[in-house]
């Protein structure tokens, strides 16, 4: 298993569902990044709870009027609202204008990321992979534990999920990758034993040695 510990001290960018993994991991990542409107309208109570800058997308402003409870929920301070779209492919070097998704919540952090100034991303967790398999961005029901993430709930039995488009994310990939390479910039992927094929591979150990 990788020591997620080392990554105390760094700068980190959490996606989806991973505040799951907070409580084991003792301590959070420095900001939360969700887009799919299906993710945020069923984890916006999770989402608010978080203590950290969460980036959202302005297309799901909606989850807030009242979530499946019939509870209103209200964005807060640390809630930054995106203006993500599907269409337009593109890389955006400022996330105060409009950002295309690329089919994947990774492509939009690694947007940011740019934007805030970091020189180097390092991927970790970016499997590529998923055992589900089905027509890309068809919404489906999970029928029982997740299989393809580190919690068997993350996408568990009853959550709405929209299958991957793995082409597409790769198309974004590529764009990231030269967006950042002629920046003078670099993308790294230290994921252990992940599919993805677009970025340098980098021995997630050896980052901190």
């Amino acid at each position: 298993d990788t020591n997620l510990s080392k990554l105390a001290h760094e700068y980190t960018f959490g996606m989806n569902r991973i505040y799951l993994l907070f409580d084991e991991l003792g301590f959070t990542t420095s900001y939360y990044v969700s887009v799919n409107s299906l993710v945020i309208e069923q984890c916006l109570a999770d989402i608010l709870c978080l203590p950290i800058p969460c980036f959202l997308s302005w297309r799901s402003r909606y989850a807030f009027r009242k979530n499946e409870a019939g509870i209103a929920l209200h964005p807060n301070d640390q809630t930054i609202f995106l203006h993500t779209t599907y269409t337009g492919p593109k890389f955006a070097e400022d996330a105060r204008g409009r950002m295309w998704e690329g089919a994947t919540v990774t492509y939009v952090a690694l947007q940011l990321a740019y934007f805030l100034g970091f020189q180097t991303a390092i991927l970790i967790g970016v499997d590529h992979n998923f055992s589900t398999q089905g027509k890309p961005n068809t919404t489906v029901v999970s029928q029982g534990d997740d299989p393809d993430h580190f919690d068997k709930n993350y996408f568990g039995k009853g959550f709405r999920w929209q299958l991957p488009d793995l082409e597409t994310s790769e198309r974004g990939y590529r764009m990231a990758n030269e967006a950042y390479l002629k920046a003078g910039r670099q993308i790294l992927d230290a994921t252990v034993g992940g599919m993805l094929q677009v970025f340098p591979k980098v021995d997630y150990d050896k980052l901190f040695s």
